[in-house]
């Protein structure tokens, strides 16, 4: 069974930095997959952030673009999200999702029902 665990997640002030790791235990990186990061801020919407395929192509939120990149370590069955120059609207839960089979990260993040696994994400808080 698939399970997703992330961690990295903390507060720091506005500007800073942050990185958040995914590690994913039974899967078999198949031909094709897309993993990503979503956010869910209290009193508000889980929004995707980040995603990417098996191909490495990615794709962000415009939100996020330029400051934050999503990336994966196959042999170490570990996502990443680097976060820079973090903003106090960057502060909520994030979660780490994947879905199985042939699909575009654009769509994986633009539809908060695409993943099929979740992961119980990690508190991010970011302070003026």
């Amino acid at each position: 069974q698939v399970q997703l665990v992330e961690s990295g997640g903390g507060s720091v002030q506005a500007g800073g930095s942050l990185r958040l790791s995914c590690v994913v235990s039974g899967f078999t990186y198949r031909n094709y997959y897309c993993m990503g990061w979503f956010r869910q801020a209290p009193g508000k919407e889980r929004e995707g952030v980040a995603a990417i395929d098996s191909a490495g192509s990615t794709s962000y939120a415009d939100s996020v673009k330029d400051r934050f990149t999503i990336s994966a370590d196959n042999a170490k069955n570990t996502m990443y999200l680097s976060m820079n120059t973090l903003k106090p609207e960057d502060t909520a839960m994030y979660y780490c999702a994947v879905r199985l089979g042939f699909c575009f990260p654009r769509y994986l993040i633009s539809n908060v029902r695409a993943p099929e696994k979740w992961g119980q994400g990690t508190q991010v808080t970011v302070s003026s």
